[in-house]
C-alpha cells in the first residue's frame, strides 16, 4: 500500500519558508481574522523575501488560486473579502498602494 499523495500546494500552505500561518487560518468565516492572521504572520517572519503586505497578500492569492474550482463560492467570498481586509490592516487602498501616500480620493 502506498502513502496518499500530498499535492505540492498543499505543503507549501502547510509548511511555507516564508510564513509560519496560524492552523487553519483559510477556513475562519471571518475575512478580518483571516487578514489579522496573515499580518501577525507576515510581520513576525524574518524569512520572507518581500514586505509583509505583499507575502500575506500573495499567500492568501496562492491559496484561492490553487484551490481553483474546487472552492465553493461562499468560501471564495469570505477569501476574497479577505484580501480588502488585508488592504485595511496594512493601510493600503483599493490598488494596494499606501493610502496616505496618495492624494484625497484617489484610493
Amino acid at each position: 500500500m502506498t502513502a496518499p499523495k500530498t499535492r505540492w500546494s498543499q505543503e507549501v500552505t502547510r509548511h511555507s519558508n516564508a510564513l509560519d500561518l496560524e492552523a487553519g487560518v483559510f477556513t475562519f468565516d471571518d475575512p478580518r481574522a483571516i487578514a489579522l492572521s496573515l499580518k501577525r504572520s507576515a510581520e513576525a517572519s524574518g524569512r520572507r523575501k518581500s514586505t509583509p503586505f505583499r507575502s500575506a497578500m500573495s499567500m492568501l492569492t496562492f491559496y484561492i488560486n490553487r484551490a481553483g474550482k474546487d472552492l465553493p463560492d461562499e468560501r471564495r467570498r469570505v477569501l476574497e473579502a479577505a484580501k480588502g481586509e488585508l488592504r485595511k490592516a496594512f493601510g493600503k487602498g483599493a490598488s494596494g498602494k499606501d493610502a496616505s501616500a496618495l492624494p484625497p480620493g484617489k484610493i
